[in-house]
């Protein structure tokens, strides 16, 4: 086969630095346009970025180029200091780890309207029992010990 062909969609989540509610609804949308921005700037797709006050969800398209915990180091960085340079917000950081799980292309349109509905979702249930049932469901062991 003389070309590649490629469809590679991650669901990546991640939090705030001890979960700390630092996302103000004020600038939640102009720091999701941001890391989309650092997304594009990469080569990479934003097909949908939300979130609440704790943390954040992103649909992306990635090239197989790409090494996925270059970008999320890229991206985490990048809107850190976008968050202390023009929010102001100097305390602001992101947790060391993330979650990242793969999207098949049938999957896509339930995951952007997943990650479209943060707000509502997050009146039932916490990011810990959200990120817990990701795990599960994506049967990756863990040991809550380390999980925060």
């Amino acid at each position: 086969m003389p070309s590649t062909h490629l469809n590679l969609h991650y669901h990546l989540v991640f939090s705030t630095k001890k979960r700390y509610p630092y996302i103000n609804r004020d600038w939640r949308e102009p720091l999701h346009a941001y890391l989309g921005g650092c997304l594009n700037a990469i080569g990479g797709i934003p097909e949908k970025i939300g979130g609440t006050d704790d943390h954040v969800h992103l649909l992306v398209g990635l090239k197989a180029t790409h090494r996925l915990s270059d970008v999320l180091r890229d991206i985490k960085q990048a809107s850190s200091e976008w968050v202390h340079d023009e929010v102001r917000v100097t305390r602001f950081a992101w947790q060391e780890g993330y979650g990242a799980f793969t999207v098949s292309a049938s999957r896509v349109a339930p995951v952007k309207a997943y990650i479209e509905g943060q707000e509502a979702h997050h009146r039932r249930r916490t990011f810990q029992e959200e990120y817990r049932e990701f795990l599960a469901r994506n049967d990756i062991v863990f040991d809550d010990r380390y999980l925060w």
